[in-house]
């Protein structure tokens, strides 16, 4: 369920999704509110292929108006605008939020733009893939080291913010070039610590706040590309990780 976005095969009015449906106007306003109050970043992005990473800026319930954070000289945003159809893509914790976009249209407020849509009756609640997922020990640094897909020559060395034996979450500094969802990184080297150091590719799934407020971004990938030997390390470093956190918590 970790993808961007989540299809829906059988057309969003698919009873098989009701389980997954939020349509209490209660319910979608206070979730609509978490991803604002939290500056979560959203995916935007068309079935043509076009996307665009922005945060909610404002929301007008009484209006039925929801306002995106819009930078009006990207030509990204032209070909979202100029799409008959949008969905929006963000994380909470554990859980996935998807809705869709309609009536964009970019609009400005002096040196501000924005980019309004109507207030979405519904969203979609997805769980995230419930894979253990470990956090490094304080006293390690576990880090990957990779170039960046839309600039080769800039080499990153990013830390490792937890791992399960699919997928992996990295920091990614303000001052690094954002990496959009749906990109595959190949040739990427993981080193957990001295005995666990393997080749993987990772594709970007999600970009989120680490902490409201705070600096830098998750970036969270799922691992591809793994050899026998290297899913048996990573699979020896998380059980191992797991039994030390026990005994430093006894």
């Amino acid at each position: 369920m970790e993808t961007l976005p989540m299809p829906l095969d059988g057309g969003r009015s698919d009873p098989g999704l009701d389980e997954f449906r939020v349509r209490a106007p209660a319910e979608v306003l206070a979730l609509l509110r978490q991803l604002a109050d939290t500056n979560t970043l959203l995916h935007l992005s068309t079935p043509a292929g076009h996307g665009y990473m922005t945060t909610l800026w404002a929301l007008d319930p009484a209006r039925g108006l929801i306002s995106l954070a819009a930078d009006p000289t990207d030509a990204r945003l032209a070909a979202l605008v100029d799409s008959d159809e949008a969905v929006a893509v963000g994380y909470l914790d554990s859980i996935k939020l998807q809705f869709d976009l309609q009536d964009l249209l970019l609009v400005h407020r002096g040196r501000d733009s924005a980019l309004n849509a109507r207030f979405p009756r519904e969203l979609f609640r997805f769980q995230r893939r419930g894979s253990f997922r470990v956090k490094p020990l304080l006293n390690t640094r576990p880090v990957t080291r990779l170039r960046h897909p839309a600039l080769p020559e800039m080499q990153l060395e990013l830390r490792v913010v937890d791992v399960s034996i699919s997928g992996i979450a990295l920091f990614v500094p303000d001052n690094v070039p954002p990496v959009p969802p749906g990109v595959m990184v190949r040739g990427v080297t993981v080193e957990l610590d001295s005995d666990t150091r393997f080749e993987a590719s990772l594709t970007v799934m999600h970009v989120t706040q680490m902490n409201p407020g705070a600096p830098g971004a998750r970036l969270g990938c799922e691992l591809a590309s793994l050899t026998g030997d290297a899913a048996r390390a990573l699979q020896r470093y998380i059980d191992n990780t797991q039994k030390r956190r026990r005994l430093l918590s006894i």
